[in-house]
């Protein structure tokens, strides 16, 4: 198979870049792809595809830029150069841009493929039903509010056009099935990354790293853990360095450098900036806990998977998609409620004052991690485009008959 994946790709910044890296590594791996091609955004670098493994050929055709009104043509342009058997899209409602007119545009190629009788998938990380569009960083005016749903249920109906929509929890399947009365909507789980053989537990001499990872200021701030830490710091005695790994959300620019500014008296806290793949281990490796300091979800998290391959204890908000994600794929760890820093510091002090307890959620995180490693996720689209490309087959042939 010939599969084509339209994402936005390493050393892109755009969202989703991270996750459609592991897919390609995985997906290059299986003896049923003879080649990839990675329909990407434009990068001034070179894009990363310098595995060590064995793997299928990879050809690279950057044909789309954020926010670009050509990308619609020019992604079809790329299609039809490079002919693949099957396309993946990996998806979110803002991929192709923040601006309405260019994000729809991009979102109506699922539509294209399915007209042109390409096998396709849309793998939809989230869906605008289950977010907070105030607390996302979208809009909190309740007039405007009303349109982003009239703009999302529109665009969700194109999206549901593709052969098949995966999405990676359940309830995702239900909403979808109930509202738009589809049954093309099937839930294959996000997968864990990297999952090493056995998780160390051993923690590098010096301060206790309390560390979050991700795009900050919209539903995703710093603040609470800041002040939290400070709490533990007081209560316990403990030595305890607060890693802030990541970079802004593209919605709200400068809000980390704010944050600097505004917490520039408080002790050893450390900004990385972007964290390069190749650091991600570490970065985890040397963490006491993983902290999710969220006021809503969006979706399934990636970080989770990664704390959990790496056998991290997490500290997590009691609220939507990550309390559900919790049931269902079994991780394990300390919860708070969103808009309180003590209940947050309870929870941080629960784990960092109690090393067999943090060992604990480690393990667990950890076998939850390993369920579903990437190479299984990567073998579920596969096996599902086998099955639509053999329904076109049965249904051409029986078209000619």
């Amino acid at each position: 198979m010939k599969l084509a994946i339209v994402t936005a790709y390493p050393p892109s910044k755009v969202t989703l870049n991270e996750y459609a890296y592991h897919l390609v590594k995985s997906f290059r791996q299986s003896e049923k792809v003879t080649e990839l091609v990675l329909l990407t955004d434009h990068t001034p670098e070179g894009k990363d595809i310098n595995f060590t493994e064995n793997g299928c050929k990879i050809t690279v055709k950057e044909c789309w830029k954020f926010n670009s009104y050509a990308n619609i043509i020019n992604v079809t342009r790329a299609i039809n150069k490079t002919k693949p058997d099957a396309v993946l899209f990996n998806l979110q409602f803002m991929k192709f841009g923040d601006k309405k007119v260019a994000a729809a545009l991009g979102l109506t190629l699922p539509l294209i493929c399915k007209i042109k009788q390409i096998p396709t998938i849309v793998l939809l990380h989230n869906i605008l039903e289950q977010v907070d569009l105030e607390s996302a960083g979208f809009t909190s005016n309740k007039i405007a509010q009303k349109v982003y749903n009239f703009i999302g249920t529109s665009l969700t109906k194109l999206i549901l056009k593709a052969d098949l929509v995966a999405v990676t929890m359940d309830k995702y399947v239900t909403t979808l099935q109930e509202k738009y009365k589809v049954d093309n909507v099937k839930m294959i789980p996000h997968g864990t990354f990297e999952i090493p053989e056995k998780p160390s537990h051993q923690l590098p001499k010096g301060p206790l790293k309390v560390m979050t990872f991700g795009k900050f200021g919209t539903y995703k701030k710093v603040e609470s853990m800041i002040e939290a830490v400070e709490k533990v710091r007081k209560s316990s005695g403990l030595d305890l360095e607060i890693v802030i790994a990541g970079t802004d959300n593209p919605n709200v620019p400068g809000y980390l450098e704010s944050v600097k500014e505004r917490y520039k008296y408080v002790p050893q806290i450390t900004f990385t900036g972007y964290v390069e793949e190749n650091q991600v281990e570490t970065l985890f490796n040397e963490s006491a806990v993983v902290v999710f300091p969220y006021t809503s979800t969006t979706g399934s998290s990636g970080v989770l998977h990664q704390a959990g391959s790496y056998g991290k204890a997490v500290v997590m908000p009691n609220l939507g998609d990550l309390a559900t994600l919790i049931e269902d794929e079994g991780y394990r760890g300390e919860f708070f409620e969103p808009e309180s820093t003590s209940s947050l510091a309870d929870a941080i002090e629960a784990i960092v004052t109690n090393n067999t307890y943090r060992v604990q959620l480690g393990d667990a995180n950890y076998k939850a991690a390993t369920a579903f490693p990437m190479e299984r996720i990567t073998n579920m689209y596969l096996e599902e485009f086998e099955m639509i490309s053999a329904k076109q087959n049965n249904f051409s042939k029986a078209t000619v008959i």
